[in-house]
């Protein structure tokens, strides 16, 4: 079964409530839990205590600036990549990477929450969507990022169930009047620790994830950006630089890889970044229907995909991007009064 088949049947039950053990047989399924429990003992925890809070104000000599208007409002959910695990410095984290970008690309500030968890899957995003949304002195975010999935996988959620659970969290936002960009789930077939034959199925199951989270976010009016086969292959090339301690988390080189990824697809959903949002025929970008757009971007990182009503078509298409990117520089965040 093609890719984009398998995500839209994935994508299709979990807006029909269907559940199940997912895509793998159950003896599969055993031979998978017996090595995950080898490769959880492999990589360990690092050592590693609590993220760095990276919340505060970002880019704040720009409020000096006439005509620089209110600071954006931007949120971060998640898991423990959202969060930073595995970094000493706040500023080393992907969202005050992103926080810094989005500010120098606006010449405004921007004020920065992170309620990304280590450790969450997709059913602790109701509770970080609720506390995004019942914050009183910050208001609505202007713009979200989700970095989620990674958990799902490796604790077997059912598939069906993750992508309704984050389609659910995109859904609110939207409804509130935050853009929303997600990160799609990474590839763990990339992480050292874990051998054949659960790397080559962690891999597909990851990707399977990845495509059918796309269908699932541009339905309820969001863009991906795919995190899998961007970090996998640089990963897998680098895995001391881009690694950190426990074999499993991104390091600090790691992290901005990420940033720079998500931080153009993060100004285009505010009208902010300096490229058309049409396709272009240079950069192999075009309006696809939606589940081959969710496939082609799970198979190569870095890729965005936004929902697209291309003149002539009927059904649901989207448009994919390879945008190009820019490197991060990041001050330390100044506290919010």
């Amino acid at each position: 079964m093609s890719r984009a088949r398998v995500a839209r049947r994935i994508a299709a039950g979990a807006a029909y409530g269907g559940g199940g053990i997912g895509l793998l047989g159950a003896a599969t399924v055993g031979l998978v839990l017996a090595e995950v429990q080898l490769a959880k003992r492999s990589v360990g925890n690092g050592g590693y205590g609590d993220p760095p809070r990276a919340d505060g104000r970002y880019g704040a000599p720009f409020a000096a600036r006439a005509g620089s208007g209110e600071p954006l409002r931007f949120a971060v959910l998640g898991d423990s990549t959202a969060a930073g695990l595995g970094v000493h410095r706040a500023r080393q984290t992907p969202a005050a990477l992103l926080a810094a970008g989005l500010a120098a690309v606006a010449e405004r500030p921007v004020d920065l929450r992170v309620v990304a968890k280590a450790g969450a899957q997709s059913d602790d995003l109701d509770r970080q969507v609720t506390l995004v949304l019942s914050d009183e002195t910050g208001g609505v975010p202007d713009v979200c990022v989700v970095m989620i999935g990674a958990n799902d996988v490796t604790h077997r959620m059912p598939p069906t169930r993750s992508v309704r659970l984050l389609s659910t969290a995109v859904r609110r936002l939207r409804t509130a009047g935050a853009e929303v960009v997600v990160g799609t789930c990474p590839d763990l077939g990339t992480i050292e620790p874990v051998y054949q034959p659960l790397r080559w199925l962690a891999r597909r199951v990851s990707r399977q994830l990845a495509a059918a989270q796309t269908i699932g976010v541009v339905e309820q009016g969001g863009r991906t950006v795919s995190l899998g086969d961007l970090l996998g292959p640089e990963f897998a090339a680098n895995p001391r630089e881009l690694f950190g301690p426990d074999n499993y988390h991104p390091s600090a080189e790691g992290y901005a890889t990420a940033a720079m990824a998500l931080l153009p697809t993060l100004c285009a959903a505010l009208g902010l970044w300096p490229e058309e949002e049409r396709p272009d025929v240079s950069r192999r970008e075009g309006f696809l229907p939606v589940a081959r757009a969710a496939a082609q971007a799970a198979a190569e990182g870095g890729t965005e995909v936004t929902g697209a009503a291309p003149a002539g078509h009927r059904g649901p298409f989207a448009l994919l991007k390879r945008r190009r990117r820019r490197r991060i520089q990041t001050p330390a965040p100044t506290p919010i009064a």
